[in-house]
């Protein structure tokens, strides 16, 4: 078997030399592998190794003074102002403790829109499709064909049902139908799982970045389910696809203001009256990435629900580098030279999503990495900074602090990156690929079928922690970390209850 330096060993045990003992580089690596555990857990655990003796000196000490606190409460027993001072400030500290620390927010259950399969669109069928509708040049039909090619989506994405028309029907209406159809089937399901009643949700947030009628979206949940008159209600538009963080950001802190209730929080994009016509190359990328899905989320700060709970939030860190013009205009809504609308993306957005993740789990990092690899990390920023040693920037190991990563599933050149700068392992990035490869490029719903998607393959078990990153044009990368509270099981009538036992599948590049 060849190595990489061509080199040939027939077996893998060790080779002895006169002077010393040469181990096979695979059982270096695992050496090197158990030492940094073994020093992560010396480290993790340092605070605690240290607080031993002192406990136990501690301990000899009050042994020691132990008849000098029995003559003190001798002396508290008949000294009934102290006792009554101490007790009314032991009252008011717990008090306002109770009233002031953060809520708890759980995530009782979510549920992600699986469309009829009357929807879905091969790559002969779009091609086809895109040929017959005679908006596209040739040159416009073979860049399309290309993009479909790489970007790792596969043959069963679905599409609306007014763009499979010939001529297609982009039209008002059909944009409604669309809406009503992913929202209202999220919920169904939502709703039909949890056994939660429409009039018990207190705050509505919905988020759509390009579709924003009038009603708006939060207008058409609130009417069709009937949600009560008081509800704060909330719709969350040109966001992109990083909204679904920046919706969940929203609902937390409103769950923080109004205690013992329910937050929903959907998810989506809307196609139909988005889909590009003209012949920009730039502008046509989303007709072959973006397609139709939705999640509905259901948070709440009872602590009652606790046990039936699947999460709870543990952080959210929302990064916005729109004060830079490059970043601002990377992924940007504009009209083409003959006036046709669609979404351009630039040839820098890898670039600027790399600064903008840089400048997030900078934030992040602190909050969820083991003191271990945060050393390392300062270590290596003094020596380049104060010593000027010509050293590498040290990357924290962020597979200590997650179990499972939801990468925003808006391309295969955004997941390579990702498992690339965050040095991931293939299975951590294996729900997002699968994800892209079956339903595409949701937008802001996406992490959630990553999730549903680890949840389906039972992987997901009580104390695991689960990394949501979204990138989404402004620009913006945001942040979700949430622990499991149970070993999760996968809803009823989840997205990929008809095809998980078919998953993973080999992706070619």
């Amino acid at each position: 078997m060849a190595d990489q330096g061509g080199a040939t060993t027939a077996t893998a045990a060790v080779q002895i030399h006169p002077t010393r003992i040469v181990l096979p580089d695979f059982l270096q690596s695992i050496n090197l592998k158990y030492v940094k555990l073994g020093y992560h857990y010396l480290i993790s655990n340092l605070f605690t190794l240290c607080l031993i003796p002192i406990f136990v000196t501690t301990l000899i000490h009050v042994s020691q003074t132990n008849l000098h606190l029995h003559h003190l409460w001798l002396h508290l027993q008949y000294n009934l102002l102290t006792i009554l001072t101490c007790s009314a400030v032991l009252v008011s500290g717990l008090t306002v403790f109770a009233f002031t620390r953060p809520r708890v927010v759980y995530l009782v259950d979510h549920s992600c829109f699986r469309p009829a399969d009357g929807l879905k669109a091969p790559f002969h069928d779009f091609m086809e499709h895109s040929r017959l509708i005679g908006h596209f040049n040739e040159s416009s039909l073979e860049f399309q064909r290309k993009i479909l090619e790489r970007a790792g989506l596969g043959e069963e994405t679905y599409v609306p049902e007014a763009m499979l028309s010939i001529p297609p029907r982009p039209s008002m209406a059909a944009a409604r139908a669309e809406a009503e159809q992913v929202m209202f089937g999220a919920l169904d399901n939502l709703f039909q799982s949890t056994g939660l009643k429409p009039k018990d949700i207190g705050i509505l947030v919905v988020n759509c970045s390009l579709f924003n009628p009038t009603p708006s979206l939060s207008a058409m949940i609130v009417n069709r389910y009937k949600l009560r008159g008081n509800i704060l209600s909330f719709n969350l538009g040109g966001m992109g696809c990083s909204a679904g963080v920046i919706a969940i950001d929203l609902a937390k802190d409103l769950l923080q203001v109004h205690r013992n209730t329910y937050a929903v929080v959907v998810s989506t994009e809307n196609i139909t009256q988005n889909w590009y016509f003209g012949n920009k190359k730039s502008m046509l990328i989303p007709n072959c990435l973006f397609r139709v899905g939705c999640s509905a989320i259901l948070l709440s700060n009872k602590y009652s629900d606790r046990k039936r709970a699947k999460y709870r939030l543990v952080h959210v860190v929302r990064t916005h580098r729109g004060a830079d013009d490059k970043a601002f205009r990377c992924v940007y809504q504009e009209q083409d030279d003959a006036g046709k609308i669609g979404v351009s993306l630039s040839k820098d957005l890898m670039a600027i999503a790399g600064g903008a993740l840089k400048t997030n789990i900078t934030t992040l990092g602190p909050l969820v990495l083991p003191i271990s690899e945060q050393l390392l990390f300062f270590a290596t920023l003094l020596m380049k900074k104060l010593f000027k040693v010509d050293v590498k920037p040290y990357i924290p190991d962020f597979k200590l602090a997650f179990d499972h990563f939801c990468i925003h599933a808006g391309g295969r050149a955004v997941i390579d990156e990702l498992e690339k700068n965050l040095l991931l392992l293939p299975v951590h990035v294996e729900a997002s690929r699968m994800t892209l490869h079956r339903f595409g490029n949701t937008s802001s719903s996406s992490i959630w079928y990553e999730l549903a998607y680890i949840e389906a393959k039972g992987r997901m078990k009580k104390g695991n922690r689960v990394w949501q990153i979204a990138f989404g044009s402004g620009f913006k990368c945001n942040s979700a970390v949430w622990e499991a509270l149970c070993n999760v099981r996968p809803s009823p009538n989840g997205p990929w209850e008809d095809c998980i036992d078919k998953y993973p599948v080999e992706i070619i590049t």
